[in-house]
């Protein structure tokens, strides 16, 4: 397979971004879509917003250039489908950056632009059952589970979206793991959609990495969290176990945050709507580390995830289980080490401490 057309498309949309943004900033600033800092927020002058519009557009542009060129290779059909959903969504984020719409009416768009994406026949359609031949067809459960999958995704970006450049450098690296197992599968559409979405978020990159002229607001992780989603489930719609969890993993940072922010509002016995400080960058800048530093970790660890999933993507299943659960390990201890669902309980460290302690007492004893 030749890709000039997906370079071609990647260095267009990556260009038009970088275009766009100033036009975008300006834009935001005479509209009034700006961001005030307040005691959440860790920006110490007003920010215009908005700036997901500029990642859009290059999107959209440079997909419509591509379809002037494309081959018969690409399924133009669910490429419609998610350039209407992710409309959808972006018009959602730009009204919320400029009015601060609702949860409720937010979580509504979000709906509208999953169930548009599957009405062009994007839908996670078979399970499979670990360590067997059994395959389940979801039948008219795969639209719920899609339409939750997308929302789900969407939200988890959105959260993860505090601090300068790390929505979309996180979002971009999850991006290029998918980029590259659909150029290991020969995934043509999701090849040649992901290269466009790497290069427009590369271009915002420039002006949104700390220290950042302008933030991408909910347009752009509200978009951004709706296209991984949705690529997620183009290019894995295989029924193994594997084709299952790899869109986990590469996902691990946005997903894992908002996992640990659930479980620490349960503890903690607050609403889980409601918004806190201790979000996996939060508990980073709690323990010393610099703005620039916290985000360059953070990006270390969703390359380190992406890197799992090239892996698991060429292993067994049973070798895949080892992975995942060394993985889950790994998270459970960060995770407790650095305080992000609770200060006080940290279960695994506590029983690990209590074990290297034994031997030291028993040799004690016999003294």
């Amino acid at each position: 397979m030749s890709y000039g057309l997906q370079i071609a498309a990647f260095a267009g949309a990556g260009l038009a971004a970088l275009l766009l943004t100033p036009w975008v900033k300006a834009f935001a600033v005479k509209i009034g879509a700006i961001d005030v800092p307040n005691h959440r927020k860790v920006h110490t002058r007003i920010m215009p917003r908005l700036g997901g519009l500029a990642i859009y557009l290059a999107f959209v542009l440079a997909t419509l250039g591509a379809w002037l060129f494309a081959g018969s290779d690409i399924d133009w059909k669910v490429a419609l489908g998610l350039l209407l959903g992710g409309t959808v969504v972006v018009a959602v984020g730009a009204l919320d950056d400029k009015f601060e719409l609702s949860p409720k009416m937010k979580l509504l768009g979000q709906i509208a632009a999953a169930l548009i994406v599957v009405s062009f026949g994007v839908r996670i359609e078979l399970l499979n059952i670990p360590f067997g031949e059994t395959v389940v067809d979801t039948s008219w459960l795969s639209i719920p589970l899609t339409v939750f999958w997308i929302v789900g995704v969407t939200n988890a970006v959105n959260l993860i979206d505090g601090l300068d450049g790390l929505a979309a450098g996180v979002s971009g690296i999850a991006n290029a793991t998918i980029l590259v197992l659909a150029v290991l599968m020969g995934n043509g559409t999701v090849i040649l959609l992901s290269a466009i979405l790497l290069g427009s978020i590369l271009g915002f990159l420039v002006y949104n990495f700390h220290p950042a002229k302008i933030f991408m607001g909910d347009s752009g992780a509200l978009f951004l969290g709706f296209a991984l989603s949705t690529f997620s489930i183009m290019g894995f719609k295989q029924a193994t176990l594997v084709s299952f969890i790899v869109p986990l993993v590469i996902l691990a940072v946005p997903l894992g945050d908002t996992f640990f922010a659930i479980i620490r509002r349960v503890l903690n016995r607050t609403p889980i709507s409601v918004a806190d400080k201790s979000h996996l960058h939060h508990c980073l800048q709690q323990i010393g580390l610099s703005h620039r530093q916290t985000v360059l970790v953070i990006y270390g660890i969703s390359v380190f995830f992406g890197l799992c999933a090239v892996l698991l993507s060429q292993t067994a299943n049973w070798v895949a289980v080892i992975i995942v659960a060394v993985l889950l390990l790994i998270m459970e201890l960060g995770a407790e080490a650095i305080g992000i669902f609770s200060k006080s309980r940290k279960p695994l460290l506590t029983l690990f401490s209590r074990l290297r302690s034994k031997p030291a007492d028993n040799s004690r004893s016999r003294l």
